[in-house]
Order: structure tokens, then C-alpha cells, then sequence
């Protein structure tokens, strides 16, 4: 991350201090790249979070705000290795406007939604940091725009986002149910192709998603 007052200069950091935390971050990605040897192949993304709370609506930005306030991190991930930008948690639309088009800008990929304020400049749509019973029942069967929608990171616990802020500890719910709610999705999500997990989730929801994702049967 190049910068972000809100929260990188409450901790004490510097803006080079901030951006030379991503920079380290890229290059030990980097590392792991060559160390599989192209197989599978690795992508990297540059991951941006939201301005405040990942969880609720705070104080918002407009897009042209929102801009600004992640170009300098969107223009440090765009001189590294990082293949890509992704935007993660976001609770309101202008802020992701913002990030793709500092991005867009910077010349970097990023992966998040939005296209008709951005042009189309997102590389795709991604899900992430909810259960897929809170979303799967407005993916409309066949609907164009479910070809946009390339990645999947969801949460482990069927929780809402409130009673998750609430929790004392992460709920790690059900990992075999997970995965084969994955599987599910991937019927309706013709190019689904980036799955992990977000909050709650650890190695055994990805190795029962890896697990389904490589049956015959899907």
C-alpha cells in the first residue's frame, strides 16, 4: 500500500514506509512464482482494501475522492510484478469506481465491478466476504453479466456481516458444505476460474474446494 492516511498513518508508517510494505509483499510472491516453475500458474494481485470498515457504511467518498485516495497504491502495485489489482470488502460503489479507475489509470488490471462507470475497464467481477446463501439466490440463471463474474472468495460462516462485527471470535463454519456450495455456483458462473476464501476460512475450506473443483462430475 503506497498510502492510506487513514489507517497506515495511525500505525506509524511513512508513506514510502507503506509502499515498501507492498513492494516486499509482490516480491515474496515473486519468489513462490519461481520456486512452482509456472506449474499451476501463478497470478498475482495486488490486493487494495476499503478505506474504513470492511463490514459497514462509514464516512464515503465520491468516485473522483475514492481516485485519489488509492492512486498511489494502485501506482505502486503497477511498478511491481503484480499482475493485477483487487479490490476487496468494498461497502459502497463509489469507492470501487475509485479504485478501478486509479488503476486504470496507473495501468494495471483490476478486478472488481462496476463497468458502466468505469467503461469497462474492471478485468472482472469477484464475490467475496459473504456466505453463498446470502448471495446465490439473485444469480440469475443465464443472465449476461454472470459471464462477467470471474472470482470467488466467500465467507466460511452463514452469519450476517452485523453479527460477524459483533463476534468475539471468526466462525469457521462448515467446510465440506462450503465446497459444495462452490461447486453449485459454478453451474450458474460459466467463467468462474479465481475461488478462495475470505473471512473464517483456512487450509481445509480450500482443500475441500480444491477437492470438488477437480472432481469429474463438475
Amino acid at each position: 500500500m503506497a498510502r492510506q492516511p487513514g489507517l497506515g498513518e495511525r500505525l506509524g508508517y511513512t508513506a514510502e514506509a507503506l509502499a515498501d510494505v507492498n513492494r516486499r509483499g509482490v516480491r515474496l510472491l515473486e519468489q513462490l512464482r519461481e520456486e512452482a516453475g509456472g506449474r499451476p500458474p501463478i497470478i498475482i494481485a495486488g490486493c487494495i482494501g476499503p478505506r474504513g470498515d470492511g463490514y459497514q457504511v462509514g464516512e464515503t467518498m465520491t468516485p473522483e475522492d475514492a481516485r485519489r485516495y488509492h492512486s498511489l497504491q494502485a501506482e505502486v502495485f503497477a511498478e511491481t510484478a503484480a499482475d493485477l489489482v483487487s479490490a476487496l470488502t468494498m461497502t459502497y460503489a463509489e469507492e470501487a469506481i475509485g479504485i478501478v479507475r486509479a488503476a486504470q489509470a496507473a495501468g494495471i488490471p483490476a478486478a472488481v465491478s462496476f463497468d458502466a462507470e468505469t467503461d469497462g475497464a474492471a478485468a472482472y467481477f469477484m464475490i467475496n466476504c459473504a456466505h453463498p446463501t446470502h448471495f446465490a439466490d439473485v444469480l440469475e440463471v443465464g443472465a449476461p453479466s454472470l459471464e462477467r463474474i470471474r472470482g470467488l472468495r466467500a465467507n466460511a460462516s452463514t452469519m450476517s456481516h452485523a453479527e460477524l462485527d459483533e463476534a468475539e471470535e471468526l466462525d469457521a463454519g462448515d467446510p465440506v458444505d462450503l465446497a459444495q456450495r462452490y461447486a453449485e455456483l459454478r453451474q450458474r458462473l460459466p467463467n468462474l476460474n479465481v475461488v478462495g476464501g475470505c473471512c473464517g476460512t483456512d487450509h481445509r475450506h480450500i482443500r475441500e474446494i480444491c477437492r470438488v473443483w477437480s472432481s469429474p462430475r463438475y
